[in-house]
């Protein structure tokens, strides 16, 4: 990402912040409403669970500038989702809904170039994510076909 980058979602963010519960809901209203068969993977009430994306949204944007320090946490993101079944695909219905449910919150400050900072933030951290969570799925095939020798 590109400083601009970073500093268009960090100062769009920054607009969420007082409504981020309450756009974290819609989030997830609308990415039931993409893949309804996504609602099963999550066994926490939904007002607790946006208020866990909205921590991690916010430990997540403040630490663009600073990759190197949030990385490893992304990883092990992506490696407990794995372990929740979630599959590649459902990284482009979350991707979907994010963009639509920023769109929708920050109105006409979602400017082309808003939504591409934005696209390019998610790129990075989901597919950092879903390369932590082919690691695992690589160790456990290994370890699998260890034990069958």
């Amino acid at each position: 990402m590109t400083p601009r980058q970073i500093e268009l979602v960090q100062s769009s963010f920054n607009l969420l912040i007082p409504i981020l519960e309450s756009v974290t809901m819609v989030f997830y209203d609308r990415l039931f409403q993409l893949d309804p068969s996504l609602r099963r993977m999550f066994r926490t009430p939904q007002p607790k669970q946006a208020r866990k994306l909205a921590n991690v949204l916010t430990a997540v944007v403040k630490g663009l500038g600073h990759p190197e320090e949030i990385l490893s946490a992304v990883e092990e993101l992506g490696r407990r989702h794995s372990n929740y079944g979630v599959q590649p695909e459902h990284y482009a219905t979350v991707g979907e809904a994010l963009m639509w449910t920023l769109q929708t919150g920050l109105g006409d400050v979602f400017t082309a170039e808003v939504g591409d900072a934005w696209a390019s933030a998610y790129s990075l951290l989901s597919l950092t994510m879903q390369r932590a969570a082919v690691d695992v799925a690589s160790v456990t095939c290994t370890a699998a076909a260890l034990n069958v020798e």
